[in-house]
């Protein structure tokens, strides 16, 4: 992998993880803009490293490493899903958050369209789904 194309798939998990933080941002959440660029970033790297020491480690376990990924991942997750007052709430930010690092190691592993459309999807699913579930669900207008 040259040092072009390392650096172009840290640019997009930059903008991937942007657009899907930009629309946390705008709605307040915990983990908003830079943490979804963050994490975003990481899992990307992380995918890098593990698929460079394969090739200059032949019998490296590739895989480990993006095992720990979701480990990881997870954890950050859970600390984000608190109960208040008789209901638990962030479940959408641990999801979010575990998308935006499947969408880093899909850019890191060199699959750009999906990473790219599940980029599309998930600011579809958070924007467009929390705009109609406020309207039409709950009735709190647009």
């Amino acid at each position: 992998m040259s040092d072009w194309e390392v650096a172009v798939k840290l640019l997009l998990a930059c903008v991937c993880g942007g657009i899907i933080g930009y629309s946390r941002e705008k709605e307040k959440k915990a983990a908003g803009l830079r943490t979804n660029i963050l994490v975003c970033l990481g899992s990307t790297l992380f995918t890098i490293i593990s698929i460079g020491f394969g090739q200059k480690y032949p019998g490296t376990d590739m895989a480990r490493i993006a095992g720990n990924i979701v480990t990881g991942i997870g954890f950050i997750g859970a600390g984000t899903i608190l109960q208040a007052g008789g209901s638990v709430i962030g479940i959408t930010t641990a999801a979010s958050i575990w998308t935006v690092a499947a969408i880093g190691m899909a850019l890191g592993a060199s699959f750009y369209l999906a990473a790219g459309l599940a980029t599309l999807i998930t600011f579809s699913t958070l924007w467009f789904l929390h705009k109609f579930e406020k309207k039409y669900i709950r009735g709190e207008g647009a």
